[in-house]
Formats: C-alpha cells, sequence, structure tokens
C-alpha cells in the first residue's frame, strides 16, 4: 500500500519506477528477440544450404547433359535424359588435418544412400571419397591422405595428372605426371579429370601456385593451393552417380 502511494503520488519516484520498468521489459524482449532470432536464423541457414544442394545438383546435371551432346553427332544416336548425379547434404561431425593419413566424419550413412567410393565435395570443391559407413553416419578419405590420388586436370585443357598431398600444409598439394609440353600459368585451375566414378568433370580442386622439377625430366610437378579448407569443414555434399551400376556391370566382362 506505502509503495502505491509512493509512485501514485510522487512524480519523482513514479518516473524512476516506470523508467526502470521500461528498461527490463525492453531487455526482456530484446532477449527474447535475440533468441528467437536465432532460430530463426538456423532454419533460414538449413533452408539455403538445401537450395544450394539443388542447385549445385542441377549444374552437376547440365554440365554432364553439354558433354554428352559435343559427342553426339548424329541423329540416330539418343541422348540418355536420366538425372546422373545427385547430392546428399550433410555435416562434418568429426575432421583432423594433423595426421599423415586423415579422415573426417559425417552425419549421414546407407540410410541416406552413402555409399562407399563416392566423392564428397563442399561449396569449393573437392574434399575426399567415402570410405567406409554406418547406417546412419560414414568415414571419408579426406583429401589430405597422403596414400589417396585423385585424376586431375588443369581446366579447359586434355593435360591430366594425379593429385597427392604430401603432409604439411593443410592447404597445398601437387599435381604430378603433368606432361613437359603441358601449358600452364599459375592462377589456373585445376579441377577433375571425370576418370573417375567418384568424381563428375570439371569440380574444382585447387590453383596452380608454381612448377617444380621432379625427378623424371619427362614431367612437371605443380604446386597446387587447394580450393577447400579443411580446418573448417562444415556442410559437405556427397555425390551419388546413378549410372554407377550400369558402369559397374561393363567392368564385369573383362573378368
Amino acid at each position: 500500500m506505502s509503495c502505491a502511494i509512493l509512485f501514485t503520488y510522487n512524480i519523482y519516484h513514479s518516473s524512476i519506477y516506470f523508467s526502470s520498468a521500461n528498461v527490463i521489459s525492453g531487455s526482456l524482449y530484446g532477449v527474447s528477440s535475440e533468441i528467437s532470432g536465432y532460430f530463426a536464423l538456423k532454419k533460414i541457414n538449413k533452408d539455403l544450404e538445401e537450395n544450394n544442394a539443388l542447385l549445385e545438383n542441377e549444374v552437376l546435371n547440365l554440365r554432364h547433359q553439354l558433354a554428352e551432346y559435343r559427342t553426339l553427332y548424329s541423329d540416330s544416336l539418343k541422348l540418355n535424359e536420366g538425372k546422373r548425379f545427385d547430392y546428399v547434404a550433410a555435416t562434418v561431425i568429426n575432421n583432423n588435418v594433423r595426421h599423415p593419413k586423415n579422415y573426417f566424419s559425417i552425419n549421414r550413412g546407407s540410410l541416406d544412400g552413402v555409399n562407399p567410393g563416392q566423392g564428397v565435395v563442399d561449396h569449393n570443391g573437392v574434399v575426399g571419397i567415402v570410405n567406409v559407413t554406418g547406417p546412419n553416419t560414414a568415414r571419408v578419405i579426406s583429401l589430405l591422405n597422403e596414400s589417396q590420388r585423385f585424376s586431375v586436370k588443369i581446366k579447359n585443357s586434355d593435360f591430366i595428372g594425379s593429385l597427392v598431398w604430401k603432409g604439411g600444409d593443410p592447404s597445398v598439394a601437387y599435381m604430378e605426371e603433368v606432361p613437359r609440353h603441358a601449358k600452364f600459368h599459375p592462377g589456373d585451375t585445376v579441377v577433375t579429370s571425370g576418370y573417375s566414378l567418384s568424381f563428375p568433370s570439371d569440380i574444382p580442386v585447387g590453383t596452380i601456385m608454381n612448377r617444380i622439377k621432379g625427378a623424371d625430366d619427362n614431367f612437371y610437378i605443380l604446386k597446387i593451393r587447394l580450393a577447400s579448407d579443411f580446418k573448417r569443414l562444415g556442410t559437405v555434399r556427397v555425390i551419388k552417380d546413378n549410372f554407377k551400376e550400369s558402369v559397374d556391370s561393363l567392368s564385369k566382362f573383362d573378368l
């Protein structure tokens, strides 16, 4: 009762009370707004990732379709209009860059259509190949693995080589077996060759830094700045080749 009288009839105390109340309620509304905004941003980010995966999937299939069109010169040949590639978006849940043979784990597995041998990329480029799968998770051989080689080429050329990481710097790898007559410049892009069932052609891998003299005078070794930041892998995509079974079945004729 005394407080009511104090704040009712005392203008100074009343103004202090209501100012304080406004500050407190404003702070509470601010905190509430920030919490709501945080969860809203998480949903927006998830939606953006899903839309980005769909767009990358369309680009991947368009590249494949264009490559097929270039090889068709007769109307009697029909283009296979089936959608060849799909992406499975995944989150990296465990990662390492400090060992000679590095791996990372993702939160997608066989129940999501993830299988050994499938290529894995992030928004910048190639990051690895699926090695082992469980129902809900999978282990990926990182590009930062000295025992793993990737078939690559200099973009817009036919010069093929093998990309290998040699330890140490997680941002640098080496493209070996590059013919001496190959033409290139520092800053040129290195991409997947398309000669592997793990990756379609023309996915970025890195850029040429400089040339290194190798033991074989007939070939160059190129130092490559990798496109992806392996210390900060977050969201990745697993590439599903819907033609893989058909291609694999052809190889059985050689047995």
